[in-house]
């Protein structure tokens, strides 16, 4: 850090409830709690909302989005920086993605680096940032001429598998592999991120009358497997390989993968679910969560559960109910389908009450640790009832993302404001970054006087303030009209993997 740099932070304080809850409150309003949404930019779902807006209004658009789930209360974004053999970031292996810029290979004008802009404004509001990217997709449809020169179905042609309207990277070769590895690779060396982040995109979902053409991988690779269990081989060693990458760079930077919210039907197997799915992670997909969490390659596991509560063939509440059972070794969030709200043909989705009902039911089982969200465009001025009842009710209160369970430390380094000052306008004071420590952000607590700290209490905090790459201090500014002298205030450390320190109480002169 640069000891001549110096940010100052003027903190607008959130207005916190200071009535002491009981134990039931609490259990409604946890401190540590996952809550991300998925930023979507292929075929523009969600960001940039067309791919010939101007840079002005990319960036206009992606604050509207982090302002709005700032103000739900949400601390992680999820957002695809590579979808179909693109980047939305300068990089050596992948042309710009015409999401992006209209044009595939075309750079910003004016230049920037979205990524790096992007993941800023993310820490700046207390957001976790997941790089999301879908590895073995390589174009949305057969248009080739739109690719640019610079796309691997050019460099790599032999690379490239045709299925089902689209081309994919064939999992099966080794090169293959190793360049997908060295794409994240670069992401990992080059940004500030807190976690890499794949999707249910492994071997594609199949489509009946097609047949995915890798027979002479399979002749050469195949090495007395069955095909199932060498694609599933394929797909775990890539699973693998990545992980060693990832923690080899950066060993805080996350995996986390959200794979199709069913592994195998009961029908087949006995351990699987209570489930009627025509596919699954298992037998059409190649993906294997289970070994993933068995080995640990994983950080965190996100099964998409798309479905309602009592849906009869693919239970919301079954299904969340069996990975809580199935899960090990890793941190578990659940994804959910807030695109179906209002727009779905199962009518449940009709009530404004069943997704704050699923995170309700998820709250229920205590290693399902938080929720992740499809997608962000869904609370962007739609479906207001919904946030309605979250923003009273559910996510009433800010939550840390959990500590995930094999990135759990014991911080002994503690806050120690400096240079505190009150005057007519304001109470301040300096908070110098640690030495030897990687602290991403200083958290503010505040309670009534008559009430201890307690930063597991979810209704005592105040702010969570990023610092800022190569600055060494924050100054804390609390402006008059919003200090409280009665209020008993603390502060904490949060270092890269989450792990939060012990309070340091302030004492302000009156």
């Amino acid at each position: 850090m640069n000891n001549y740099k110096h940010i100052l932070l003027v903190i607008s304080f959130l207005t916190c409830s200071f009535s002491k809850g009981n134990a039931q409150e609490l259990v409604a309003h946890p401190k540590n709690e996952f809550r991300a949404v998925w930023i979507a930019t292929v075929a523009n779902i969600d960001w940039p909302k067309t791919s010939t807006d101007n840079v002005a209004k990319q960036k206009a658009d992606y604050l509207e989005i982090l302002d709005t789930y700032k103000r739900l209360n949400y601390n992680a974004v999820i957002v695809q920086i590579r979808s179909v053999g693109d980047a939305f970031y300068p990089s050596k292996l992948a042309p710009w993605s015409k999401y992006l810029t209209g044009k595939e290979g075309k750079a910003p004008n004016p230049y920037f680096d979205p990524l790096e802009w992007m993941i800023t404004e993310a820490h700046q509001r207390g957001f976790e940032f997941h790089a999301w990217l879908n590895p073995y997709r390589a174009t949305m449809n057969l248009k080739t001429e739109e690719l640019s020169p610079e796309h691997d179905f050019y460099k790599h042609p032999d690379w490239m598998i045709k299925y089902a309207g689209k081309y994919y990277y064939n999992p099966a070769l080794p090169e293959v592999q190793n360049h997908l590895t060295a794409v994240v690779e670069e992401v990992v060396a080059n940004y500030d991120i807190d976690a890499i982040h794949f999707d249910d995109y492994f071997y594609p979902y199949k489509v009946p009358g097609e047949k995915f053409n890798d027979a002479a991988s399979f002749i050469k690779y195949g090495d007395g497997m069955s095909l199932e269990d060498w694609r599933r081989s394929n797909v775990n060693d890539f699973v693998r390989c990545i992980a060693i990458a990832i923690k080899n760079s950066k060993p805080w930077v996350q995996f986390g993968i959200s794979p199709f919210g069913v592994w195998r039907n009961k029908s087949v197997d006995s351990r699987g679910s209570e489930t009627e799915s025509g596919q699954t992670n298992y037998d059409d997909l190649f993906a294997d969560p289970m070994a993933w969490m068995e080995y640990r390659w994983i950080d965190y596991l996100i099964p998409q559960l798309y479905w309602s509560m009592d849906h009869p063939k693919a239970s919301y509440s079954k299904l969340l109910r069996w990975w809580s059972e199935n899960s090990k070794n890793v941190a578990v969030y659940i994804g959910n389908g807030s695109y179906k709200i209002n727009a779905d043909s199962d009518k449940r989705w009709n009530n404004p009450k069943e997704i704050p009902n699923q995170i309700d039911y998820a709250r229920n089982y205590k290693n399902i640790q938080g929720n992740a969200f499809f997608s962000a465009k869904s609370f962007i001025n739609r479906n207001q009832s919904v946030t309605k009842l979250l923003i009273e009710n559910q996510y009433k209160y800010p939550a840390l993302p959990i500590v995930v369970p094999n990135s759990v430390k014991k911080m002994v380094i503690v806050p120690s404001p400096t240079n505190i000052v009150t005057d007519s306008l304001s109470t301040r004071f300096n908070v110098q970054y640690p030495l030897y420590s990687k602290v991403r952000y200083l958290m503010v607590y505040s309670a009534p006087s008559s009430i201890k700290i307690d930063i597991n209490d979810a209704t005592q905090i105040s702010n969570k303030i990023a610092y800022k790459q190569n600055s060494d201090t924050v100054e804390v500014v609390i402006p008059t009209d919003k200090f409280d002298k009665n209020a008993t205030y603390a502060i904490t450390f949060i270092d890269y993997y989450g792990n939060e320190s012990e309070p340091t109480e302030l004492q302000f002169a009156q």
